[in-house]
């Protein structure tokens, strides 16, 4: 410093100079610890640097570390946040991934799951100004404006009576782009040609279901309705319906199998779902055609049918169906209505679709990551009675044990067992562990490990709807699922669902560990964790989880629950149950982001 006390002309100007870089670095350096200890940027930065340590995917040995703590409940900080702009984040359509792919066949959309040691472990936050969801079932009209702040779809489709704002709401007309007067007139007139009322059609696959209002209006006939539509340009249009209480799931037809079991639904819509059917030797209609039950009907409205400039789309169209031995039982202005025969296709050995009846080996019910194929699936393919018309009407045909119960040896005998273990554990959670099932307070339901939907059927009388999942590696049963009259779909838990963070009430699963294992095998195909991340990015705020399996697994399980921010309790299983289990009931409390930084 003693340069400063020097006559100008005796200065040395390269010293100068360094000496002013150095002074320089020391008050910046003054200046960046002032701002890191007494500003916001301080605690943003740290927050970041603790994210950047869960986020990190450099090294999967620490990871590795990190989730085996967290099962001994040796590790006793809670799971940090994930970055606030994950708050609609869906691993596995994560569009910044997608988008580097392949646009053939709209394989972008499909799913497309990171790596397991790329799965960030951290809690997805809610919405800023995020309220406990409007109950069931005002919710089919009105939903928070600040659960999900997206105003795409009412900015560009509210003159079609999709969905407006109204001061904190958003609000659902009823109406879609081919019946903007409201889905009720709609399916009125549907009723003109189909049998909606009366049982004889109880499940439904609406294509591209835009928010679910088609869906949704027929749920007063008695008619379950699982809506499907890929994230796409529409933010969050099945957010959108699953907040609503309307049974929805982020799907799209393009390279695979739709993830259902063959003869699944009584009744397929598309209301211009722009699916092109007769694309690729009519692959689309095929897969559509795998999944409708014999004597069920399809119904296209919109392009193409009677669509100006689409006269060969259209012409295609009827082709195929005539190949197929679909009965026409209607045009009505843009809409078309089909009928599927109930005995084997007619189809020719020569077509110009080139299309060929699948072979002896095919199994129709495989559908998990299958590539689609290109020849029609045999009616004799799937044993017994699935046709419509065949099958009891609803809701006699919950408690039948089908056909397809055979699957399984000694099925039947499992069925009515199941049945009766699953209405004596239903009466358990609601009369001594208090789960609030049966009141406005759960609408939408996940059973994680579903087998013949016997939990989904003992609160059928209830105000609610479940989404059965039969994981991809047991017994393929969701195909008795669907032949009760129920919904579901297949899925492995080694990877995240394809929906939405915070779009359950509850969620169920009874043996929890065997869905990271292989049948038969104690070793784990991955951990329980990231699958209880997973649960918790779907389950909403408040939202309740029940878990059942051996007390040596509830002991982890409990320690996981703490990880991830939840209030558990263990309760002893119902006294005429057999076997070990003891029971976890979690909840998730409310947090805000800025809560879980800390």
């Amino acid at each position: 410093m003693g340069h400063v006390n020097l006559p100008a002309s005796k200065r040395n100007p390269r010293q100068w100079k360094l000496l002013d870089i150095v002074s320089a670095a020391f008050f910046g350096l003054v200046l960046l610890f002032f701002l890191l200890v007494f500003t916001p940027l301080g605690d943003s930065m740290a927050a970041s640097g603790r994210q950047a340590l869960l986020l990190s995917t450099s090294d999967p040995r620490q990871r590795h570390r990190l989730v085996a703590l967290i099962e001994l409940g040796h590790h006793h900080q809670p799971i940090e946040a994930c970055p606030a702009d994950s708050v609609d984040h869906m691993p596995c359509e994560d569009p910044r991934r997608n988008s580097q792919l392949s646009r053939e066949m709209n394989y972008y959309r499909e799913r497309h799951c990171p790596p397991p040691d790329e799965m960030p472990l951290c809690l997805i936050p809610p919405t800023h100004y995020y309220k406990i969801p409007v109950q069931w079932p005002e919710s089919l009209h009105k939903i928070w404006h600040s659960n999900m702040p997206h105003n795409k779809i009412a900015d560009r489709k509210g003159h079609q009576g999709w969905m407006k704002e109204q001061g904190p709401y958003f609000i659902f007309p009823g109406g879609g782009t081919m019946f903007p007067d409201g889905a009720a007139s709609y399916i009125e007139k549907l009723g003109q040609y189909i049998p909606i009322s009366g049982g004889t059609l109880r499940t439904a696959l609406d294509m591209g279901c835009g928010v679910a209002s088609f869906g949704g209006s027929l749920l007063s006939e008695g008619i379950l309705t699982l809506s499907f539509a890929p994230r796409d340009s529409h933010k969050s249009q099945i957010q959108f319906a699953l907040e609503r209480g309307i049974p929805s799931f982020v799907l799209m037809l393009g390279t695979l199998r739709l993830p259902f079991p063959a003869f699944s639904f009584d009744i397929i819509h598309c209301s211009r779902c722009l699916v092109p059917f007769t694309a690729y030797n009519a692959t689309y209609f095929i897969e559509v055609d795998r999944l409708l039950r014999p004597g069920g009907y399809l119904v296209i409205s919109g392009p193409p049918v009677q669509w100006a400039k689409q006269d060969k789309e259209w012409a295609d169209l009827q082709a195929v169906a005539r190949i197929l031995c679909y009965e026409l039982i209607a045009v009505d202005g843009n809409t078309a209505i089909w009928k599927k025969p109930i005995g084997d296709s007619c189809l020719p050995n020569q077509n110009e679709f080139g299309l060929e009846l699948c072979d002896g080996s095919d199994d129709p019910s495989y559908a998990w990551y299958f590539k689609l194929k290109r020849c029609v699936t045999r009616m004799s393919s799937v044993k017994g009675e699935c046709a419509v018309g065949t099958i009891p009407k609803w809701p006699e045909r919950l408690k039948k044990a089908p056909s397809r119960t055979l699957v399984i040896k000694n099925g039947i005998d499992l069925f009515e067992a199941d049945s009766k273990r699953w209405a004596r554990r239903v009466a358990y959670y609601k009369n001594t562990l208090n789960l609030k099932l049966g009141t406005p307070a759960i609408r939408n339901i996940m059973d994680m490990d579903a087998l013949f939907g016997g939990f989904a059927a003992a609160l059928i009388s209830d105000p609610v709807w479940v989404m059965n999942v039969v994981p991809a590696q047991k017994s393929s049963t969701l195909g008795v699922i669907y032949d009760r009259g129920l919904i579901g779909v297949y899925h492995d838990w080694c990877e995240p669902f394809s929906t939405y963070p915070r779009t359950y009430d509850l969620i169920h699963v009874a043996g929890i560990e065997s869905l990271t294992k292989n049948p038969g095998s104690s070793k784990s195909r991955c951990n329980l964790v990231d699958l209880m991340v997973e649960m918790d990015r779907m389950l909403r705020p408040e939202g309740t989880v029940v878990i059942r399996d051996s007390p040596e697994v509830i002991d982890k399980v409990e320690h996981i629950a703490h990880a991830v921010r939840w209030t558990a309790t263990i309760y002893e299983k119902e006294p005429e149950s057999q076997g070990r289990e003891k029971i976890l009931v979690a909840t998730k409390t409310p947090r805000k982001l800025s809560s879980l930084s800390h």
